[in-house]
């Protein structure tokens, strides 16, 4: 299968806030541009990540999420942290309990489209994935990694908590124990534990990284998008469900694609 280049004439010039969003048919392609600072984030980014989500057209099924050279993030911009904009650390913590957390509700936004279940969406990861770069993978369905890739959930070492809805995704991944490990310590993980933890998809060799996506997302694109769309439905409100209601969910599902198939 052929890997997957976006139209140029497709593409959003959005490189100077540091996100580029290109269009390839169903496929849609946002790339993290920062690559002199190894695509540490913004608010600025995470705004434009969220005007991308609101501008997706309907047609697009499977979104791709990787970052320009040779990391995927580095995590927060820690110069934009501590500055004197309206979204630095210092600044939030100036508005009341209930502005600030509006304000990071904005911020979860930018990441948390990622689960929609209209789209299936693949973090290319290569490289560093730290702090919010690593909640923008795991809000991905998959995260395809290079053998280089290194994760890490380094907020705390900054006093901080994670809070661009990683939480819940890395403790169904590797289990609440070991997602209080990963989340109090800060410690890196490599692409060989990410592998056995569950935390991949896949593993591949760097220069193997884009065919990899390719084929992920060819093999997507040949399931009926009805299906697809279900069962991202179901295997998203999963660990919400009992047993008796995630029957009932699957029984609900089967007869809308008998009834769509059918019409």
């Amino acid at each position: 299968m052929t890997s997957v280049n976006p139209d140029p004439g497709a593409s959003k010039p959005t490189d100077e806030v540091g996100v580029r969003y290109d269009l390839d048919g169903p496929v849609a392609t946002v790339t993290l541009c920062r690559p002199e600072v190894l695509n540490a984030q913004t608010p600025e980014m995470w705004a434009e990540l969220g005007n991308i989500s609101r501008k997706l057209p309907g047609s697009v099924r499977v979104v791709i999420v990787r970052g320009e050279g040779r990391s995927f993030s580095a995590g927060l911009d820690l110069s934009a942290a501590r500055g004197e904009g309206d979204s630095s650390l210092t600044r939030l913590a100036q508005l009341s309990p209930e502005e600030c957390a509006d304000r990071i509700a904005g911020f979860q936004s930018a990441f948390t489209w990622l689960r929609n279940p209209s789209v299936v969406t693949i973090a290319a990861v290569r490289g560093h994935a730290i702090g919010a770069g690593f909640q923008l993978a795991l809000n991905c369905d998959m995260r395809i990694l290079a053998d280089d890739a290194r994760f890490s959930m380094a907020e705390v070492t900054l006093g901080l908590v994670p809070d661009l809805g990683g939480t819940k995704r890395l403790a169904e991944l590797v289990g609440p124990s070991r997602a209080l490990e990963i989340c109090v310590t800060g410690r890196r993980i490599a692409a060989d534990e990410a592998d056995r933890l569950g935390l991949a998809t896949t593993v591949v060799p760097g220069d193997q990284l884009d065919a990899a996506v390719a084929d992920l997302t060819a093999a997507i694109l040949a399931g009926d998008r009805g299906a697809v769309s279900e069962i991202k439905g179901l295997m998203t409100g999963i660990g919400t469900r009992t047993y008796a209601e995630q029957d009932r969910a699957e029984r609900e599902a089967q007869t809308r694609r008998l009834r769509d198939l059918t019409e």
